[in-house]
């Protein structure tokens, strides 16, 4: 098993992703934030409000858009993943 597959008995793939990404971007928009992971934008939407109702991101509107940030458990959340991520 290597150590992507590894990562994935833990993890699932797409939410801790989403959260490294946001970790390691300034401005993301949920469509944005799906093609960065290669997932459809109402999985990620769905996935977002969960993460929001646990208090890990924000929604900020901008016009139109939602801006996407980090709360800080979030943040301290996307720097266990993405460490974990690297140890394996």
């Amino acid at each position: 098993m290597d150590n992507k597959e590894i990562f994935n008995v833990f993890f699932r793939e797409k939410p801790a992703m989403m959260l490294v990404e946001l970790k390691n971007s300034k401005e993301v928009y949920a469509s944005s934030l799906a093609k960065q992971i290669d997932c459809t934008y109402s999985h990620v939407v769905k996935i977002l409000q969960e993460m929001e109702k646990s208090g890990l991101v924000n929604f900020e509107k901008q016009g139109r858009l939602k801006l996407l940030t980090l709360t800080k458990t979030g943040s301290e959340v996307a720097d266990h993943i993405d460490g974990i991520r690297n140890l394996l």
